[in-house]
């Protein structure tokens, strides 16, 4: 059990979890997610963490779509910065205790703040990284949101 179903099941939340057999050679992690188990990929979040610059630990953490990209200036105004760039994988497995392609937006080593596409509230489920390659949690967003300190705002591009 990852630390992020125990976050979610010490909160007494309502969630499933997704299990499927992650291929080595896919580096697309939300996108295989979203095809093998048969999910809409505008319901499957990829969790991605945002740096002031690379050679600086993580920020924040960022949630969109696996069919869309993240629209970093729309971060950056969020967070009250100027600019911002994608962080650096080893310092975001780092920061997050996860492994690329199995970061969590839950129970993170570190809580940092989080942003989660204004897209999720539309679902009554959506689909993040249970905290390992492979592993999908789904829950209300909403329960996300409060989980993680989350705040929603329109963060993805088109």
């Amino acid at each position: 059990m990852t630390p992020a179903v125990r976050l979610a099941k010490k909160a007494k939340i309502t969630f499933d979890i997704l299990e499927y057999s992650h291929d080595p050679h896919c580096a697309a992690y939300g996108e295989e997610a979203a095809n093998t188990l048969g999910l809409d990929p505008a319901q499957v979040f990829k969790t991605l963490l945002v740096a002031i610059d690379k050679a600086h630990a993580p920020i924040a953490v960022a949630l969109v779509p696996v069919d869309h990209q993240l629209n970093l200036k729309a971060v950056a105004k969020c967070l009250g910065q100027k600019k911002l760039q994608m962080a650096d994988a080893e310092l975001a497995q780092k920061s997050s205790g996860y492994l690329v392609g199995g970061i969590s937006p839950l129970a993170q080593k570190k809580q940092l703040p989080t942003l989660i596409d204004d897209s999720a509230q539309g679902f009554d489920r959506i689909y993040v990284s249970a905290g390992r390659r492979g592993l999908e949690i789904s829950l209300a967003a909403t329960d996300l949101a409060k989980l993680c300190k989350g705040e929603f705002a329109d963060i993805k591009t088109l």
